[in-house]
């Protein structure tokens, strides 16, 4: 990554988490030509693993699974001229880049290794883990100092590829439009497989062949920051408008999409087809980073334990209720107190007249949770188990009734930048200390765009929200957002002012009493929701059935509601039958 710099730069992904495709690596590599391959396998949950996991060994802590992928990757990447960039690193990203030296020894493939550090915080009382999100300016020093491997330990997920992209086209912290333009491709690129076709929202509409085993997404960039996002040739999955516009608002809020190199404004990318599979990313604009970087605190929170009751056929509310009753009575009758939090839920999944037993039955949820181990574990196991002879008809449960098991919380702190020491460790072992950005500016909401002018009224009809809207969701520690997006003008006038915060929680019961926030993105056609609180304390604390909320968008795109006759024209609508 010196001299003149190719005028493109073709950064690959090879894993959006900890524990994706094996064989990805070997697939990048070997399906067409690259310059750089990323990998991202950390998750808020994952450090909480690794957190765990370097309590039994304090050598541990970092991503297992990337060792094993180079034990033929390295070679690969080495024959083929392409550096290797991935967070595996996770809470000792020196120790696994001794490890990767280790391998390639092994191996006998003659590479360069440097690794990333700093990220790791003082952890205060009670936590686990505690580590900042860093840029990617350690990456960048690390790949102009010559090394073919980098690891980190916790970095931002677009810095996988800001770094990289860094590194080869020369740019400095002031380059702001450029290091916005490859944020918004490392975004596109971090999951992996969702920017090709996975968990979209109109999978429908393409061949089943092509979505069975969707290929790992790659960004070619240019020295603007400009990118088009696309996929090796011949391999599967989908890269359109709607799959790319699908991962830009996939774990996203406001219009400023913050980290520690740029600011990023998601209100100025423009999406333009470039082909086959090829969409072009431009005209992004980057503002300075804000003051602080995230932190990211895990700790253990409790203990939980669940236990599901099958309820088959006729009275399925009766019996709910009936094993509700005799359940509390059992814990108050042991002489136990109740744990401090118990939820029931009851899942009508069941049919009238089925012709299988599976298709008669409901499910009711029991979830439990308690700082104290027992009053989750043997205590709740007996009293649901005790009531198999002598409860509803037909009783029994998913899975025999166990041990309590523990469960995490997930805290985000902002830190200032210049308390964090972001060291990029080189090849020949300096320590070199990358500085905080010299310009900083408070992050603030932008000012509403104006909408679209309203879509005309006339008849409209009662149909599901998805027939038009896709959407995409998920978590950021205890919140949820929902990205709502339609793919064309009509639509959009339509959306923009049907879809406000007070619908938004008339569909979604569950966040009436929510605070839901709304971000309009009208060059995107989308709309942006973040639900404060709706995931309690995180992913891993597990408090919803859906702790990372990614069908929250899908249960949208479920509900009913007026929708205009003209936008409906050609799409195969179901009959309102109640």
């Amino acid at each position: 990554m010196s001299g003149t710099p190719a005028p493109v730069l073709r950064v690959g992904n090879a894993s959006g988490f900890y524990g994706d495709r094996f064989d990805a690596l070997r697939e990048m590599l070997t399906g067409g030509p690259l310059d750089v391959l990323t990998g991202d396998y950390l998750a808020e949950l994952t450090m909480l693993i690794l957190g765990r996991s370097r309590l039994k060994d304090p050598q541990k802590g970092y991503a297992t699974t990337f060792l094993r992928q180079l034990e033929e990757g390295l070679g690969l990447a080495h024959e083929r001229g392409v550096k290797i960039v991935a967070n595996a690193g996770g809470l000792n990203p020196d120790g696994l880049a001794d490890a990767v030296r280790q391998l390639a020894d092994q191996v006998g493939v003659p590479v360069t290794v440097a690794h990333v550090e700093g990220d790791s915080l003082p952890v205060p009382g009670g936590f686990l883990t505690a580590n900042a999100y860093l840029g990617g300016s350690g990456i960048a020093a690390c790949l102009r100092a010559g090394a073919d491997v980098v690891v980190t330990g916790r970095v931002t997920d677009a810095a996988l590829v800001t770094g990289p992209a860094a590194a080869h086209f020369g740019w400095g912290p002031d380059d702001l439009d450029a290091l916005a333009g490859a944020v918004v491709a490392g975004h596109v690129l971090e999951c992996g497989t969702q920017a090709t076709g996975g968990n979209h929202a109109f999978f429908g509409e393409h061949d089943p062949a092509r979505l069975r085993r969707p290929g790992f997404p790659l960004a070619e960039i240019h020295a603007d920051g400009s990118s088009v996002i696309t996929k090796h040739d011949g391999t599967g999955g989908v890269v359109d408008l709607s799959t790319v516009t699908a991962q830009l608002l996939y774990e996203t809020d406001g219009a400023r999409y913050a980290g520690p190199d740029v600011t990023a404004r998601l209100d100025t990318v423009r999406l333009t087809p470039d082909g086959p599979d090829r969409v072009r990313i431009d005209g992004v604009r980057g503002e300075a980073p804000p003051l602080t970087l995230k932190a990211g605190l895990t700790r253990l929170g409790g203990w939980r334990n669940e236990v599901v009751f099958v309820l088959t056929g006729l009275d399925i509310e009766a019996k709910a209720a009936l094993v509700k009753n005799q359940f509390a009575d059992a814990l108050e009758r042991g002489g136990a107190r109740p744990p401090a939090e118990v939820r029931w839920e009851l899942a009508r999944t069941d049919h009238a007249d089925a012709d299988t037993e599976e298709r008669a039955s409901a499910l009711l949820r029991l979830v439990v949770r308690d700082q104290d181990a027992e009053a989750v574990g043997r205590t709740v196991s007996g009293a649901a188990i005790e009531l198999a002879l002598g409860s509803y008809p037909g009783f029994h449960v998913t899975a025999p009734p166990g041990k309590g098991a523990p469960y995490g919380v997930f805290e985000a702190r902002p830190v200032p930048a210049a308390k964090v020491e972001h060291l990029a460790v080189l090849p020949d072992g300096t320590r070199e200390v990358m500085k905080p950005p010299v310009h900083t500016q408070e992050l603030a909401e932008v000012e509403e765009p104006p909408l679209p002018a309203p879509y005309p009224s006339g008849p409209t009809r009662r149909a599901p929200l998805g027939l038009i809207a896709g959407a995409r969701s998920g978590d950021k520690g205890g919140d949820a957002n929902v990205g709502v997006w339609v793919r064309d003008d009509d639509a959009w006038r339509w959306l923009a002012h049907e879809l406000s915060v007070d619908r938004f929680k008339e569909l979604l019961p569950e966040t009436a009493d929510l605070t839901v926030v709304r971000h309009v993105l009208p060059d995107l056609r989308a709309l942006n929701f973040t639900v404060h609180g709706l995931l309690g304390e995180g992913v891993a604390a597990q408090a919803r059935f859906d702790p990372q909320a990614k069908a929250l968008g899908e249960w949208l795109r479920s509900r009913w509601l007026p929708i205009p006759v003209a936008l409906l024209e050609g799409i195969d609508a179901p009959e309102v039958t109640a």
